[in-house]
């Protein structure tokens, strides 16, 4: 039985929200409770949002990505992929006011761009673009590498300028519904890819797709696995708490523990 102290719940409020692409939505959170959360350095730092949908109802809980935490303005920066009414933490950025309120814990994360490496793969879905936004922020300047990201059309583009040396790829599904398809791993396979290392690869996304880009970096390019950041951040077809309960059964295992 695990012995870590729950984390406290953080009351923010919204302070402003823009809309930066047809599927994209950034909300920004503050309020006193944000000194009872817990930041970190990591690129993939993310935090569980906590709602209840219906009053009567228990609450549930979802986990976004922060894209700026700012401690001296008091400010938490989330970005919501938007499709559709489904769900719930997506629906509610898209109708935010200033002034509602959610719940907040964190934060966690585990992934920052090694100073080391040699060569950055960067790859995912519109799920992953605040990881991946916040990673190209934080490479060197010298930094040589390869973006790949899949969402729905050019004007979901949304990435801020990385270092010259690195290039970016995005993929547009065209209107498919997302996770229905995947253009990632054929796209990443057919990269060049340096001959040597070091590398250091981060790639999260849609489960499926993150399944079938293990096999191309293990498999396929016999990629060391300290180099790799590996997950599925959400499931075709499934709910986000399917989802997470699936993490525990071998159909929602990316990499073996």
């Amino acid at each position: 039985m695990s012995t870590r102290p729950a984390r406290p719940l953080a009351c923010l409020a919204v302070r402003s929200t823009e809309l930066l692409a047809p599927h994209l939505v950034r909300v920004v959170l503050g309020g006193d409770d944000i000194a009872m959360l817990s930041s970190n350095d990591h690129t993939d730092r993310y935090v569980k949002l906590v709602f209840t949908p219906v009053e009567g109802e228990p609450p549930v809980r979802r986990t976004y990505t922060v894209r700026a935490w700012d401690t001296e303005a008091g400010t938490l920066t989330l970005d919501f992929v938007t499709h559709g009414t489904d769900g719930v933490a997506a629906p509610w950025a898209a109708n935010a006011q200033p002034g509602d309120e959610v719940g907040v814990i964190g934060a966690g994360g585990a992934y920052s761009p090694s100073p080391e490496a040699g060569w950055y793969l960067l790859v995912g879905d519109d799920s992953a673009l605040p990881a991946i936004s916040t990673a190209v922020e934080a490479l060197p300047d010298d930094a040589r590498g390869e973006v790949v990201l899949e969402v729905d059309s050019a004007a979901d583009e949304v990435l801020p300028t990385p270092p010259a040396g690195v290039r970016v790829t995005w993929l547009h599904r065209g209107g498919a519904e997302p996770g229905a398809v995947s253009l990632l791993p054929d796209a990443v396979r057919a990269l060049d890819w340096p001959a040597d290392g070091p590398l250091d690869v981060f790639a999260h996304g849609e489960r499926e797709a993150m399944k079938a880009l293990r096999d191309v970096f293990f498999a396929e390019r016999q990629l060391p696995r300290s180099c790799v950041s590996l997950s599925g951040y959400w499931a075709f077809g499934r709910t986000e708490d399917r989802f997470q309960a699936e993490k525990r059964e071998p159909i929602g295992q990316i990499l073996p523990d």
